[in-house]
């Protein structure tokens, strides 16, 4: 069968790196894929916001299955259109992909159903806001409602920040529309991890547990980034607290959707606060998380491409999912300046020097130029290893990041410090 992946990003790489070990797929396609990506899939050039080109592309070639990496083309309804034109492909419809997309209609939802998360207010007026902050107790969140890709929450610690963060996405508007409107919401305290399953709308099939490191710099500190490293499982998270998760959270929010006349097929991916009044969700995706996927991808041992087929045909509760024993780190490089303006164009060096077994180097905004590989994006690369023991898999992870270079890189040297700190690992 013929796959399309869309999406540029690490997430895409894994995927498509995943998708080629299985025997079902004879070619894969790429929109538009990367560097990495182009060594085991086709490019395409076509942008994953062009919703009618991919329709065409897809007619075209003859596509069996479709797979979409990032959040935006859910948004904005690429479900909904190749179902129209009856084109196999695996996400939430528009509607379903508003969990991610609003902020507000994720809140309110979780609100009706009793979904466990942060208290909240909503505001669609800068003064009101303001007003708002001088008067509440610290800390608190403030999210912009729409798409962010990773950067839109921060954490406000007295009204002076508050009020300076409320202007740069309401007045100054760095989101663009996504910051029309705002929440408000409690400081939620403990650890927080990501929660992503498959589901066909009924049967739901919880992957491994990851906890991601969203801060630029070592310690949690420095600002909000779109991931700069994950490993998986969490071991200070055991089998009665993931009961608790999917009887609390994952099984309610399908059954929630449902009643609200959304059918939801695809990723849900929950990131989760485990406060010491149980876990609260502090978001929902629709997708799977970057970089959570290239640490949960290596461990599944169970062929992809049969486990999209049976949510396709809603019999997911016939796959039982098989992981490798081990644990898996990945650690993200990004460009100097990244998350903010970062450098690009710079040459990327020692790559191919790695070779260890369960070993990977995904790319994320990498191109070939002249002939050479270079940087084209704030993240560049998300090196992964797999390890018997966690202890195994950041020595890998860490010998292999030690052997690339390009000018200005940056990356985290402490994923999983606070897994190895519980010391719950072999």
């Amino acid at each position: 069968m013929k796959v399309l992946v869309i999406g540029s990003g690490a997430r895409e790489h894994a995927l498509v790196w995943k998708i080629s070990t299985s025997s079902l797929v004879d070619k894969i396609y790429a929109a538009p894929g990367n560097a990495g990506v182009s060594q085991i899939a086709q490019i395409v050039e076509i942008s994953p916001d062009n919703l009618s080109e991919l329709e065409k592309f897809v007619r075209k070639n003859k596509i069996d299955l479709t797979l979409v990496g990032p959040e935006l083309p859910l948004s904005m309804g690429i479900v909904d259109l190749f179902q129209k034109k009856k084109l196999k492909i695996f996400g939430p419809v528009q509607k379903a992909a508003a969990m991610e997309s609003s902020k507000v209609f994720a809140k309110q939802f979780m609100h009706k159903y009793h979904i466990p998360t942060a208290s909240y207010q909503v505001f669609q007026k800068f003064d009101e806001a303001a007003q708002f902050v001088r008067y509440a107790n610290f800390p608190l969140i403030v999210k912009a409602d729409g798409l962010a890709y990773g950067k839109g929450a921060f954490k406000v610690n007295d009204d002076e920040q508050a009020v300076d963060v409320l202007k740069k996405i309401m007045l100054e508007k760095i989101f663009g529309e996504s910051g029309n409107q705002v929440v408000i919401e409690d400081f939620l305290q403990g650890e927080e991890v990501s929660v992503m399953a498959i589901t066909d709308g009924k049967t739901i099939l919880p992957l491994l547990l990851v906890q991601d490191h969203k801060t630029l710099l070592d310690g949690d500190q420095g600002p909000n980034t779109g991931g700069m490293g994950a490993y998986s499982p969490v071991p200070f998270v055991d089998q009665k607290l993931q009961d608790t998760i999917h009887d609390k959270i994952l099984k309610p929010t399908i059954a929630g959707l449902k009643k609200e006349g959304i059918f939801y097929q695809g990723i849900l991916y929950a990131g989760l606060m485990l406060t010491s009044s149980g876990p609260k969700v502090l978001e929902y995706n629709c997708r799977l998380g970057d970089p959570e996927a290239q640490a949960v991808l290596p461990l599944l041992e169970t062929d992809l491409v049969e486990i999209v087929q049976a949510a396709l045909k809603e019999k997911l509760d016939q796959i039982k999912l098989k992981w490798k024993t081990g644990y898996s780190v990945c650690v993200v490089l990004a460009s100097a300046g990244y998350p903010g303006d970062y450098q690009k164009g710079k040459e990327i060096k020692g790559t191919e020097e790695i070779s260890e077994q369960e070993v990977y180097c995904f790319h994320a905004g990498t191109k070939i130029s002249q002939n050479k590989l270079v940087t084209a994006g704030g993240r560049v690369l998300a090196v992964t290893a797999v390890g018997k023991t966690l202890g195994k898999a950041l020595d890998k992870v860490y010998n292999a990041v030690d052997k690339i270079y390009f000018e200005g890189m940056q990356y985290r040297k402490d994923i999983a410090y606070k897994a190895t700190e519980v010391k719950k690992y072999a």
